[in-house]
């Protein structure tokens, strides 16, 4: 049963292959390119441009840059992304910069200040290829500088750790790094124009907001700096911030600064932003795949927020319910989006996906009897759960009865957010190696 998930789960990253997508929606005949992609029929004239240039961000960057090598061929005149650690590939005509995430590093800086110059370099007649995808925020760093405050690399990754940390949802962390930023929120499109830019996204956040991916670097604002106030008191976090950035956020409620860019900012009047891939195109091919496997199938939702073990907790009753009336065949209950954990200071190692199998692994040991024909996956499609070498973990009686042997307690593991050490010691870890694509978490639960 775990291989069958295996294939399920494996049939929805093949639905958001990166490579895959931009090569079956967008060719190049004649000077000119086609975008066809979903809703989406569009065509550019490549003869207006003197130069073609491909810059991006994210996990899938690499990956998406080889695909438009490809497409593009000698049009393309150079280019420069920016992916995680071991997401990277040679390319010819793209120059890849490796960096870090979730918390930027000094790769983080470089790549947001060459991309920067290439942008401010483009004209009315270069073509601008960006291409964003989730993890872009962290891997594209440009602090905010001015004659009076100059944040830091260092201050950057303060806020980043204060944030996950605290909770904070990946709308949230991704306002608040926006307002500290040169490059995010849309100010990207500013230093591009007049450029034309065509931005191709591939979504990793809960309801596809373009402004929320990456931080929406090419796309307006719909925040504030009151907004980003909002979040540091709703989480209580003034004091755990550098104060560079309480400066920064304090200036800009008094006006003293200019907040992110509007929709009726002339910039984006030359950007043409399209959605290629979300998490919801993965969970109807894992749909599609299992149906073929023998499954009955059911897509719950694409929207899964909040606290990790909360969210396991009603994907257990959700077993329970199903366990207790039967089911007339295999069914698989599949899910999907981005929940969160909040830290303690004494925190361990894993992600949101493997806190919430273990809390799911928590609820089969309180009250799973006679439940041996439930299995839970929760994992990422990015194949790195939280700072982990983990896409997430199994959660079925057969773990549990391998802890139990081993003396191991759920719910210790659980309260020291220590998920990744205890599925370690069980062999409960889903490990898909780096997928290069990233549309968010996915969760399948079968019971059979």
């Amino acid at each position: 049963m775990k291989s069958k998930l295996d294939s399920i789960f494996r049939a929805a990253l093949d639905r958001v292959d990166p490579y895959l997508m931009l090569k079956n929606g967008l060719s190049c005949t004649e000077n000119k390119l086609h975008i066809k992609s979903g809703d989406y029929n569009e065509t550019f004239d490549m003869e207006q441009f003197d130069r073609i240039i491909v810059i991006g961000t994210g996990k899938a960057s690499a990956v998406m840059g080889n695909a438009m090598e490809e497409i593009l061929g000698d049009k393309l005149t150079e280019g420069l992304i920016s992916t995680k650690y071991g997401f990277g590939q040679l390319l010819d005509r793209i120059e890849v910069i490796e960096a870090g995430h979730p918390v930027p590093d000094h790769n983080s800086v470089i790549a947001a200040q060459r991309i920067a110059s290439l942008a401010q370099e483009a004209d009315e007649q270069t073509l601008v290829i960006c291409l964003i995808s989730g993890g872009g925020s962290a891997l594209m760093t440009a602090p905010y500088k001015d004659e009076d405050i100059n944040l830091s690399l260092e201050d950057k990754q303060e806020v980043t750790r204060a944030l996950l940390a605290c909770g904070a949802d990946i709308t949230e962390i991704n306002c608040m790094r926006k307002h500290l930023s040169l490059i995010k929120g849309g100010r990207l499109a500013k230093l591009l124009y007049p450029a034309t830019t065509i931005s191709l996204i591939l979504s990793d956040v809960v309801g596809d907001n373009l402004g929320t991916i990456a931080s929406g670097p090419t796309t307006y604002d719909l925040t504030t700096f009151k907004d980003a106030d909002a979040i540091i008191r709703k989480y209580d976090i003034r004091d755990k911030l550098p104060p560079a950035a309480v400066k920064l956020i304090e200036q800009g409620l008094r006006d003293c600064l200019p907040d992110t860019p509007e929709e009726d900012d002339r910039a984006f009047g030359k950007v043409h932003n399209y959605l290629i891939g979300t998490n919801y195109q993965a969970l109807a091919a894992a749909a599609v795949k299992a149906e073929d496997s023998g499954f009955e199938a059911e897509i719950l939702t694409d929207c899964l927020e909040g606290e990790a073990r909360e969210a396991a907790r009603t994907i257990f009753a959700l077993a329970r319910y199903n366990c207790r009336y039967g089911v007339k065949k295999p069914k698989l209950l599949i899910l999907g989006g981005e929940t969160t954990v909040v830290l303690s200071e004494d925190h361990g190692k894993g992600g949101r996906n493997q806190e919430m199998a273990l809390s799911f692994l928590n609820e089969l040991k309180r009250s799973g009897k006679g439940m041996n024909n439930v299995i839970f996956l929760a994992a990422s499609t990015d194949g790195n759960d939280g700072p982990t070498d983990a896409a997430g973990a199994w959660a079925s009686l057969s773990e549990l009865a391998k802890a139990e042997k081993k003396g191991l307690n759920t719910g210790e593991y659980l309260k020291r957010h220590d998920a990744y050490h205890f599925f370690e010691k069980i062999d409960g870890l889903y490990k898909t190696g780096p997928t290069r694509t990233n549309v968010g978490d996915i969760q399948l639960l079968v019971i059979f």
